[in-house]
């Protein structure tokens, strides 16, 4: 069972207006035997002292829980630990921990953050919790079987009392927060753009200007997805037919980047290339085709440029989601893909010079293999498998 699940997460924050440092920290650790640790925690207060705080809860926290250390020992551990705040003359730094066992067994963990909360066949869901005072600190702990597309939701009291004064009396709130994951919640999203979308809603809530750190962090258990992409022909023409073979004859997805590229596939399924037009997409990038068999075919290298900056901000901030989540263009369609669906990529890179870019060094073969691996490792940093074949 765990081979065809992935325990997918996402994790996006804001500072506390006019801070450098947030004083929320998030920490994941993969474990051996598909099983990881995800730790957010909250410094009290904000600014430098809060970093530290949490910086230093969240870690050691996923390193003890990771290690199966008795709970009561881990909480000890850290408030022995902590540095005191000259601020408050406490060691004070609130936590929540989800731990995933083969990705399946769920454990919980929360000390004065919001409850953790699960969206489960697209309704909220409630663990049952049990209260155990450790230490003197009241810990709420529960564990479930999951189901696939469990979804955790954790975050700091920033996301909870997002508003308070301003566009809200009382803050936002978790039966609203709640109300708001319900709604925009679809399987096919990913665990980053779950956290995100609390996130934007938090902001605009304050208005743009957080009076507290906020961060909303989210565990998914998700199928596996595979996604195939085709990039060029291969070095010796005389491969190309084998290539295209080895590239459908693997199970997902296939994506087809590139005129020529497409040309070769065409070619060997004896099938037309067919112009599509996009009437939600980005003057700036070249429009997609279709070939019967193929789940999408793009232009080459100004189209995958283009997906490279939008995964090196979803692995950031994700802060240009909401600019091609919802276009059709070949740039957003294949960001939506791949940052979205996908949880195993594998890429098929032909390495054959274009004679059409010999005078245009920006299209030069080096330059395009340097995209390529740069996206590779872009997608890894986003939680994705990543293979990168030459041919």
């Amino acid at each position: 069972m765990t081979t065809d699940l992935l325990s997918d997460y996402g994790y996006v924050s804001m500072n506390h207006v006019g801070e450098v440092l947030c004083g929320d920290f998030v920490t994941v650790s993969k474990l051996p035997n598909d099983s990881m640790v995800m730790v957010l925690a909250d410094g009290m207060g904000s600014g430098v002292k809060a970093n530290i705080l949490s910086t230093l809860t969240s870690t050691m926290m996923s390193k003890m829980v990771g290690n199966e250390m008795d709970i009561a020992d881990c909480i000890k551990t850290v408030i022995t630990t902590l540095p005191v705040s000259k601020d408050f003359g406490v060691s004070y730094a609130t936590f929540s921990v989800v731990y995933v066992k083969e990705n399946r067994w769920i454990q919980i963990y929360n000390y004065d953050n919001p409850t953790p909360f699960v969206i489960r066949d697209g309704k909220a869901w409630q663990p049952e919790y049990v209260v155990s005072e450790i230490h003197g600190k009241k810990i709420q702990s529960c564990n479930f079987e999951a189901k696939i597309n469990d979804s955790v939701f954790m975050m700091s009291d920033g996301v909870l009392y997002a508003g308070i004064g301003e566009t809200l009396n009382f803050g936002w709130g978790l039966p609203q927060i709640t109300k708001f994951a319900e709604s925009i919640y679809e399987d096919s999203i990913s665990a980053k753009s779950l956290a995100t979308y609390i996130i934007d809603r938090s902001n605009n809530l304050y208005k743009g200007r957080p009076t507290d750190d906020v961060t909303c962090a989210v565990l998914k258990i998700r199928e596996r997805k595979i996604i195939n992409v085709m990039v060029g022909p291969s070095t010796n023409p005389e491969d190309d037919g084998k290539m295209v073979s080895l590239f459908l004859s693997r199970k997902g997805k296939h994506i087809v980047c590139g005129g020529t590229t497409a040309s070769i596939v065409a070619r060997y399924l004896d099938r037309e290339i067919k112009a599509v037009s996009s009437d939600i997409g980005d003057e700036g990038i070249p429009p997609i085709s279709r070939i019967e068999g193929i789940d999408l075919v793009t232009e080459g290298m100004i189209t995958l440029n283009r997906v490279l900056e939008y995964a090196r901000d979803f692995a950031d901030k994700n802060s240009r989601y909401f600019s091609w989540n919802y276009k059709n263009d070949g740039a957003s369609l294949i960001s939506s893909i791949l940052l979205e669906e996908a949880t195993d990529i594998h890429f098929f890179m032909g390495c054959a010079v274009n004679a059409a870019h010999q005078n245009n060094s920006s299209l030069s073969i080096t330059l395009k293999m340097k995209l390529m691996e740069e996206l590779a490792e872009v997608l890894r940093k986003a939680n994705k498998t990543v293979n990168l074949t030459y041919y």
